[in-house]
């Protein structure tokens, strides 16, 4: 009995892992309206225990030149859970700075964005996962 019960809940979890990889987190599918407040950290807040690497300041700087863009992306560390409406959420405060799935999707909207590429276009990018192959330390370096 202890077994099956066991083997039920591995597969349980298998199942909800699995449904949870085929999920789009949330995003808006449309830019904000004109005259909509779209606030990131300020710069004068990027300094402290949370931003003690140069991509973590650059990622914030870069979200501040796209909050647009971000405006209308996923995030992939599913902060949806904590109350995020999309990747811009995370840089309205210190949530992007520590995760590394919020800053280099920044780092890969940013360079698509430099690319001419549409938010809707970035966001099938970040879908497929074409930001995972970007490395935090090599971005922060590039303008």
């Amino acid at each position: 009995m202890k077994k099956s019960v066991g083997l039920l809940f591995v597969v349980l979890l298998a199942m909800v892992c699995v449904a949870q990889g085929d999920h789009v987190p949330a995003f808006n599918s449309a830019p904000p309206k004109p005259g909509d407040a779209l606030p990131i950290l300020p710069k004068d807040q990027l300094w402290g225990e949370n931003f003690k690497f140069p991509y973590q300041v650059r990622a914030y700087e870069l979200a501040a030149k796209i909050p647009d863009v971000i405006y209308q992306l996923p995030c992939y560390c599913y902060c949806e859970r904590i109350g995020h409406a999309s990747l811009h959420s995370c840089f309205e405060s210190t949530h992007g700075s520590h995760c590394a799935l919020c800053m280099k999707e920044v780092f890969y909207a940013y360079e698509q964005t430099k690319l001419k590429k549409t938010p809707a276009q970035i966001r099938a990018g970040i879908i497929k996962g074409d930001w995972k192959n970007v490395d935090l330390e090599a971005a922060a370096k590039t303008d």
